[in-house]
């Protein structure tokens, strides 16, 4: 599957102005309509056992928020800023220590107010998660969120009016 680039750079620019994903190294690998698969790297900061090297739980659901959070751009014709709600994380095993674990989710449900999520972390293969977690994030509307950072966030230089309410 190819990236989407205007929905690819979107996800890059919110992830990127995240400052706990530029310290755990999370990036986009896969970003296409209503998928997303972002990339936890291995590294000794996200290591919880250090005897095992195993990754910590917190690294893997922070993971798992920022996509599923992140997969609404993907999902939504315009940015907007979408709050997490409820978060369910469910862990199957532990991930192996040494590899990255990448985490792909999608909209199932997008009302209105609610938007509804699945998630699954991996390491080789979706067939063997680490973990799944399905969540619901609120709709504020694009006109709720800030101008400038939405702009930043579309990667458009465009001057948006004060008459617009924030949407271009």
């Amino acid at each position: 599957m190819k990236n989407d680039p205007v929905l690819f750079g979107r996800v890059s620019r919110f992830v990127g102005s995240l400052a706990q994903c530029n310290e755990l190294g999370i990036k986009p690998v896969l970003a296409v309509h209503n998928e997303l698969t972002l990339e936890l790297p291995y590294s000794n900061a996200i290591v919880g056992n250090p005897d095992t090297g195993v990754i910590h739980g917190g690294a893997i659901t922070t993971l798992m928020d920022t996509t599923s959070g992140s997969v609404v751009i993907c999902g939504l014709p315009e940015f907007e800023l979408c709050p997490t709600l409820d978060l369910r994380v469910d862990y199957m095993h532990a991930a192996k220590p040494g590899v990255s674990v990448f985490a792909k989710a999608t909209c199932y449900k997008i009302s209105n107010n609610i938007i509804f999520t699945r998630c699954l972390a991996y390491q080789e293969s979706d067939e063997e998660p680490v973990a799944q977690c399905v969540a619901t994030f609120m709709r504020i509307g694009a006109g709720a969120t800030p101008v400038e950072f939405r702009k930043m966030i579309e990667g458009t230089d465009e001057t948006i009016s004060d008459n617009s309410e924030g949407c271009a």
